[in-house]
């Protein structure tokens, strides 16, 4: 078995990831992650990301820190948002980066081998270069929806996990993991997956939840089943 925090170990789980959820930070954390982390016996969410633009360096890595000793307990990853030197010095599993973010060649002279690298990408020629970038270890695809998390960003559609879906079919040998972002939740996770996809990233859709460890649950429930 590949050792913890390893890259070895950390693409074990990410290709064996479902249900990737982005929050801000949750107060002390210590409620709302262990009801939204799975464990081997219930799954719930496999990757996990801070994401609350404009923090400081200080209270970024303070969140990671909440955010990774849950984690850890669950067997989740945890991801850092657009900074690599965030990503560095909070030890994190992975880095994710968008269009207008240091570049994933860069990014990996930064945080070196271990640390997994994501890409969000918003159209057909982002995706594919994403796909043969060696740098990227999964892509984003969306949103397909439009949402207030991604202000600004047009929606595009089904499509693009269509298109997504003819050259990495999920779950088939060698292919590089991609997840759909955009409005994701129990309400449109079927059509999603009609698409082809089996990985969606969920934000509102579990945070704003009345119950965010049950809305986690059937998200994970249904895309286990797919």
């Amino acid at each position: 078995m590949p050792v913890p925090g390893t890259r070895a170990h950390r693409l074990a789980r990410l290709l064996d990831a479902r249900l990737y959820l982005c929050t801000a930070r949750r107060g002390d954390g210590s409620g709302f992650y262990s009801d939204v982390l799975g464990t081997p016996a219930a799954p719930g969410v496999d990757l996990i990301q801070l994401r609350e633009k404009g923090l400081e360096w200080r209270d970024e890595l303070a969140g990671l820190a909440r955010m990774t000793d849950a984690a850890t307990a669950a067997g989740a990853l945890v991801s850092a948002n657009d900074r690599a030197d965030v990503a560095v010095f909070a030890g994190v599993d992975i880095l994710h980066v968008g269009q207008d973010d240091i570049p994933p060649r860069l990014a990996r002279e930064l945080v070196g081998p271990d640390v997994l690298i994501g890409r969000s990408t918003h159209d057909p020629e982002q995706f594919l270069a994403a796909l043969a970038d060696p740098d990227v270890d999964y892509v984003c695809v969306g949103p397909v929806h439009a949402t207030p998390t991604k202000e600004g960003r047009a929606p595009v559609g089904l499509e693009l996990p269509r298109l997504a879906a003819r050259h990495a079919p999920p779950f088939a040998p060698g292919a590089k993991p991609w997840f759909v972002t955009g409005g994701m939740d129990l309400g449109t996770l079927d059509a999603i997956l009609e698409t082809g996809a089996r990985r969606v990233v969920v934000v509102r859709g579990i945070t704003d939840a009345p119950d965010p460890g049950a809305a986690a649950a059937a998200l994970a429930r249904r895309l286990r089943s797919a």
